[in-house]
């Protein structure tokens, strides 16, 4: 090790071999290395600030694409078949559980919508969704229910048709997220609490673009309803399964109001919906001394569930527990696969995956 008066110099270099040189060698030094070490800081610093601001960019921009994409989603999530097998255990050929979500993707539900004799119990489905399953389904599954509702909001602004029936379903939702969003920070929502208020300003919009829609008459000069025998209209009006509409006919014109009050007409359509053991729990005489049997279907309707009737419905193949659209194709072993399926009904559809 070098000591008190060596020459510290390079070759060429001297350096004067006293104290005093060496206190000058050691503050040259110092000062040199403290501002290496302070470029050097700087430079690191610096360095590490462009990689943080560019990890920062480049996760903005992934977070906005993936917004964008998820908002600009308006098609379901499709799959090649359109059936499910729905198991509630584990076997050696299949492990797992099928769940709601899974069967709500899977199914096809945007193209029954089209379809008018699926379009009722679509609805009904979403609604009981609504009502107490939304936090059961997936995030994808919760997207695919917004895009459909959408699809049905938009074919009944076209049709002008089911006004009633959709503002209703629309009310449920929009009740049922209000009570969800409070909740948020428990898990009971998937998605940014943002997400879910833009949906929340979507279904009130929806409510109003469906409030203030104006049925025209169409063009038609033909034979008309009111001219039809009154045979005839009252044989129509008893084939319609909801009183409301039975009423909202009679608001109509005059003679059709006093069709609408008709006895045997309500009568029929409470006997249609509920059992004789509920009726003669909710018998209602008028001033005349008469069974009331209008007053007795809305209070019937505020006790009881309704009579279900659907055009077509989803089917559940007993022998392979395959879950499919009536006259869909899907991989049956059966002799006969007609005589293994069941209807299912929207609730039973959503019982089907209670656990």
């Amino acid at each position: 090790m070098p000591f008190l008066g060596q020459d510290w110099r390079s070759p060429g270099q001297s350096w004067v071999k006293t104290a005093d040189g060496w206190k000058r060698f050691l503050d040259e030094k110092s000062g040199s290395l403290v501002s290496d070490l302070s470029s050097y800081c700087t430079k690191e610093v610096y360095n590490k600030e462009n990689l943080f601001n560019s990890l920062n960019y480049d996760v903005a921009a992934k977070k906005r694409k993936k917004d964008i994409m998820n908002s600009k989603t308006k098609t379901q999530y499709f799959h090649q078949e359109k059936w499910i097998y729905v198991h509630k255990g584990s076997t050696k050929e299949r492990h797992g559980y099928c769940t709601l979500g899974e069967a709500f993707n899977r199914l096809d539900f945007s193209t029954a919508i089209l379809d008018s004799r699926r379009f009722n119990y679509v609805v009904r489905l979403l609604e009981l969704i609504a009502k107490s399953q939304l936090t059961s389904l997936s995030g994808i599954a919760q997207k695919n229910f917004m895009n459909i509702l959408e699809k049905v909001v938009l074919k009944v602004l076209e049709d002008q048709q089911n006004i009633r029936l959709i503002r209703e379903l629309l009310q449920t939702l929009y009740t049922s997220l209000c009570t969800l969003v409070q909740r948020v920070g428990k898990s009971v929502l998937v998605g940014n609490i943002n997400m879910w208020v833009y949906r929340m300003e979507t279904i009130l919009l929806w409510q109003q673009q469906l409030s203030s829609i104006q049925i025209t008459r169409p063009a038609f000069k033909g034979l008309t309803f009111t001219d039809l025998p009154l045979c005839l209209q009252l044989n129509i009006m008893q084939r319609l399964s909801d009183g409301r509409d039975l009423v909202s006919l009679g608001q109509v014109a005059p003679d059709l109001h006093v069709l609408s009050e008709d006895r045997l007409l309500w009568k029929k359509l409470c006997q249609y919906h509920f059992s004789e053991r509920q009726i003669r729990k909710r018998l209602i005489l008028s001033d005349k001394g008469q069974l009331d049997w209008k007053k007795m279907y809305f209070k019937l309707v505020r006790c009881y569930p309704r009579r279900e009737q659907y055009g077509d419905t989803l089917q559940l193949c007993k022998h392979c527990h395959i879950l499919s659209w009536k006259g869909t194709d899907h991989p049956c072993t059966a002799n006969n696969p007609e005589s293994c399926s069941v209807s299912l009904s929207p609730q039973d559809f959503i019982n089907l995956f209670k656990f």
